[in-house]
């Protein structure tokens, strides 16, 4: 029997890399097609999927929400026409991967309960990496003369920070009783 679930186990190795691919390419398809909410009309809009590289960090590992946080990016820029090299591959994709990475060493669910204490730090890692990764992106559009520096750190804020702390605590739960539904045996974080 031990054999038949370290088997099983590797087999599920694989698992969080596909996942956080697939769910790096649904973050930039939902960040470019599923945003209702205009903030700023055509340019910033409520994202509502703000949560999912984080979500996937801790669900999948940290390397997972990372992989997609900055590919979710690089595909949501080229899909909205706002792909700019510099930008997008380095400080966009970099900060955003990295609202997926911190969660992700922070918090391990097949280490600590997910009671209210985790949920509630959760969202204090939320709003501090969501707070650094604003303050990081309207830094590089202000120096690319695209926004002024405060207005982007508000639109931004609200557009990516509130959906994060919100949403990740809300949904890691559920999103965790899914998972080892459909993986019983467990499967490796990457």
């Amino acid at each position: 029997m031990p054999a038949t679930i370290a088997a099983a186990r590797a087999e599920n190795s694989l698992f969080p890399i596909v996942l956080s691919i697939v769910a790096a390419a649904a973050t930039g398809v939902l960040w470019a097609y599923a945003n209702p909410i205009q903030l700023v009309p055509g340019v910033i809009q409520w994202r509502i999927f703000a949560f999912l590289p984080p979500l996937v960090g801790i669900l999948l590992g940290w390397r997972s929400g990372f992989i997609c946080g900055y590919l979710g990016t690089v595909v949501w820029s080229l899909l909205a026409g706002t792909f700019i090299p510099a930008h997008s591959l380095i400080v966009d994709g970099i900060m955003v991967g990295l609202t997926g990475l911190v969660p992700g060493l922070l918090i391990n669910p097949a280490k600590q309960p997910l009671d209210r204490a985790a949920l509630i730090k959760i969202a204090a890692i939320c709003l501090g990496v969501g707070l650094l990764m604003v303050v990081a992106v309207s830094a590089s559009l202000a120096y690319l003369g695209i926004f002024p520096f405060w207005w982007a750190v508000s639109y931004l804020g609200l557009s990516d920070i509130v959906p994060m702390l919100i949403g990740t605590p809300l949904l890691v739960v559920p999103a965790l009783k899914i998972l080892k539904s459909a993986h019983p045996s467990g499967f490796a974080r990457f």
